[in-house]
């Protein structure tokens, strides 16, 4: 097992920031439960639990390491679709409602790390998506994607150019992104809770992100997955509880 240093986190923030994000709960939101499952990935590969979704995953030093090789579409051979560029995606199956996820990340070329929530029975959202915590080293993000972007009607006026502004109008509060400052290199302790309609994301155990928006209150997430775009990103010590809130 490899020494894992945390560092030290810094946010940015200005006024104008400030005042048009959601304040952030300083405090938990959630009360964890039982504990579902963990992993600390000390195997030579992946538990026989994980199941790939987009390639590329592996075990690596102790860790899970993701590499996004998916990065740009590809035609057909005979032209007639596409296989888009997608970021790399390793599931598991754990049903929950209410959830506190934490581990460890680290960037290494990563442009982006997530943790993301689907229901693949739930018929109104692209490939059932419902919600996800997005980290880049300058920010972090919360998405609805089930009542937001990934919304089937949704999806389908973005494809046209006259409903821009209704499209805006419909997605204004489903997505928030704060600033923040992460090195490459170095080590993070994520944890995402997810209580009723709301979401709060903390690194290192500051605040880091909050989202209170109702596809996030889906309740049969069925799938936690975890994304990683560029290359390469890592996931460590990852642990999932049910959660009440507190």
């Amino acid at each position: 097992m490899i020494t894992r240093f945390l560092a030290p986190l810094v946010f940015v923030a200005t006024a104008a920031i400030a005042a048009d994000l959601p304040k952030i709960p300083s405090k938990p939101i959630s009360v964890k439960k039982e504990l579902l499952f963990s992993d600390d990935f000390e195997g030579g590969e992946p538990a026989k639990v994980w199941h790939k979704v987009v390639p590329t995953f592996a075990v690596e030093n102790g860790a899970l390491k993701g590499t996004q090789t998916r990065d740009k579409d590809v035609p057909s051979a005979d032209g007639k679709s596409v296989t888009k560029a997608h970021a790399a995606v390793h599931g598991l199956e754990i049903p929950t409602k209410d959830s506190v996820v934490e581990c460890k990340i680290r960037f290494e070329g990563a442009t982006m790390i997530d943790v993301e929530f689907d229901d693949r029975k739930y018929t109104g959202a692209h490939y059932g998506h419902l919600c996800r915590a997005q980290v880049r080293l300058n920010g972090v993000t919360i998405i609805d994607e089930r009542d937001g972007g990934m919304r089937n009607d949704i999806r389908e006026m973005r494809n046209d150019p006259a409903k821009k502004a209704e499209v805006a109008a419909l997605l204004k509060g489903r997505q928030v992104t704060y600033p923040a400052k992460l090195e490459t290199g170095k080590w993070y302790t994520l944890v995402v809770e997810t209580v009723g309609d709301e979401m709060r994301v903390t690194i290192d155990g500051k605040p880091a992100a909050f989202l209170k928006s109702s596809g996030i209150a889906h309740a049969t997430k069925s799938k936690i997955e975890l994304g990683i775009a560029g290359k390469d990103g890592f996931f460590d010590d990852l642990k999932v509880w049910n959660a009440a809130a507190k």
